[in-house]
């Protein structure tokens, strides 16, 4: 089983199958580091565009076209869900995809045509959108590299374990204010018009008892 191992450049998640042939069985497995690709991110968290991602292939030729097998590790960058500090970390990610002969759509194409030229073409087309074809001897990796980390991502990353946010009166992170970080109850404005009320009301009598006196 050949095993090439190569820094591609940016973008290079084409890969030639004139090496593997088409001779069913027959395998090879190919180990890269590419540039990562835009828009690999959720909203919190992504692999900066550009960063080094490590990626390992195996191409295994099948009667249908080339089963693609990969595993890859990405740097990742973003912030925390809770507390909102920068934070870094790494996603490893796997994927399995069936990339079919170019000259298999049109057979199945044709086959499907004389089986019911007209009433099920449409729902014939909708069940095959999802389907990856090698573009001649080239296969693109990416739709499926792109799928299977953006699918890894963590839809809300921690800084670490158990952080315990930010403070929902003053905004500083409850980590770094320590244990003893606490704010005074806010007065109720009931009890505050009470207050005032009865303020009043000892002013008057004071003002009472003078004049009496």
């Amino acid at each position: 089983m050949p095993n090439t191992r190569t820094h591609a450049p940016r973008g290079a998640l084409v890969f030639d199958m004139r090496l593997l042939g088409r001779q069913a069985g027959s395998a090879l497995t190919q180990t890269r580091t590419v540039p990562a690709p835009d828009d690999l991110r959720l909203e919190l968290i992504g692999v900066p565009v550009g960063a080094d991602v490590a990626l390992e292939v195996r191409f295994e030729a099948v009667s249908e076209g080339v089963l693609a097998t990969g595993t890859t590790t990405a740097p990742l960058a973003g912030e925390c869900a809770r507390c909102l500090a920068p934070l870094t970390s790494s996603v490893t990610a796997s994927f399995t995809e069936l990339y079919l002969y170019p000259d298999g759509r049109h057979d199945r194409h044709d086959k499907h045509e004389k089986h019911d030229r007209h009433d099920k073409h449409d729902e014939y087309e909708e069940q095959h959108d999802d389907e990856r074809y090698l573009d001649g001897d080239l296969l693109d990796l990416e739709p499926a590299f792109r799928d299977a980390v953006v699918l890894a991502l963590p839809m809300s990353p921690l800084c670490r374990e158990g952080c315990p946010g930010l403070c929902a009166e003053c905004g500083v992170p409850l980590a770094d204010a320590g244990p003893g970080h606490r704010h005074d109850e806010p007065a109720d404005p009931r009890w505050a018009a009470l207050d005032q009320f009865d303020d009043q009301a000892t002013r008057r009598a004071g003002a009472i008892d003078l004049q009496e006196g």
